[in-house]
């Protein structure tokens, strides 16, 4: 734990000294002026936590804080505070539940880490039969990426000809799932862009199709986003969760931004189970979500 605390604080890094410097440059004086606290109001913003949360932290802080002394320590623990009591509702345990198998779908555009995810998550859980289906059939890269991961693992990955019908490779593959006795099967599929119709009608398609072998699956549809796309990811939670039952988020990419508020704004806006956050693209570098500790790397007290 102590080690993921550290790649956390080191993920963080740099939104928290944005947040941190800019604190730092406002506040050198005692007392807690309206001007401050609206320079705050934007500090906050500019870490894409967006506009109706930074104004409820600020309202909220001000209302007991205003035109009285306080020190730099005071105001950034405050905020972790207010921040923690957002996020903390999406702190969720990922439980896989008795299914066999438990079928897990990973969704998401293109470029938010979702085969990486599939084989980081899949190491989670050493001591059970895994299989991989290659349901991005299109993308060459992605179907080598995911075999690279099973390989790592020692993992199965069911795929077919580039190009095949992914919802057709998917009940073949959980057919094969089923004959083998696995304990879990991720799904991973094409990145699918938001506005193209025809990719969220096949993502529906393999949903179908899942069902038609085992009922009551896919048992997770987690959505994997990327951090650096800011205030993008609400668009996308939004039009994923329009289309498939997304039960779940994985948030990847946190250490290439400056913005990591956006999981601040995600909590808040589509209060779904922020199961795992990632911080770089080894194996050990997706760990569940904590508020606690999120908050206070995030402001840089960590």
């Amino acid at each position: 734990m102590t080690n993921w605390l550290q790649k956390l604080k080191s993920g963080l890094s740099r939104s928290s000294q944005n947040l941190s410097l800019g604190i730092s440059e406002i506040f050198t004086s005692a007392k807690l002026s309206p001007e401050k606290l609206e320079e705050l109001e934007e500090i906050l913003i500019c870490s894409d936590m967006g506009a109706t949360n930074a104004s409820k932290i600020i309202k909220d802080f001000g209302q007991n804080r205003l035109h009285k002394e306080i020190t730099e320590t005071e105001i950034k623990t405050e905020l972790a505070n207010k921040i923690a009591a957002i996020l903390k509702p999406c702190e969720q345990p990922f439980v896989l539940g008795t299914h066999q198998p438990t079928v897990i779908l990973m969704v998401g555009v293109n470029g938010a880490g979702k085969t990486t995810t599939i084989g980081k998550l899949a190491a989670k859980f050493p001591n059970k039969k895994i299989s991989f289906i290659a349901g991005d059939t299109f993308r060459a890269a992605a179907v080598e990426q995911l075999d690279v991961w099973g390989q790592r693992n020692n993992i199965r990955v069911y795929k077919g000809q580039h190009g095949c019908d992914a919802a057709g490779l998917c009940f073949d593959g959980l057919k094969e799932a089923l004959r083998q006795k696995d304990n879990i099967v991720f799904i991973d599929t094409a990145g699918r862009l938001e506005n193209k119709i025809g990719l969220m009608d096949e993502l529906k398609k393999i949903t179908k199709v899942i069902k038609k072998i085992i009922p009551e699956a896919p048992h997770h549809t987690l959505l994997c986003l990327d951090a650096t796309t800011g205030q993008n990811a609400l668009n996308q939670v939004k039009a994923f969760k329009d289309m498939v039952q997304v039960n779940g988020l994985i948030i990847n990419k946190l250490d290439g931004t400056a913005k990591g508020g956006i999981v601040v704004a995600l909590a808040s806006e589509n209060p779904l189970p922020i199961y795992y956050i990632g911080i770089g693209e080894g194996i050990d570098d997706l760990d569940t979500f904590n508020a606690h500790d999120f908050s206070l790397n995030l402001i840089g007290l960590a």
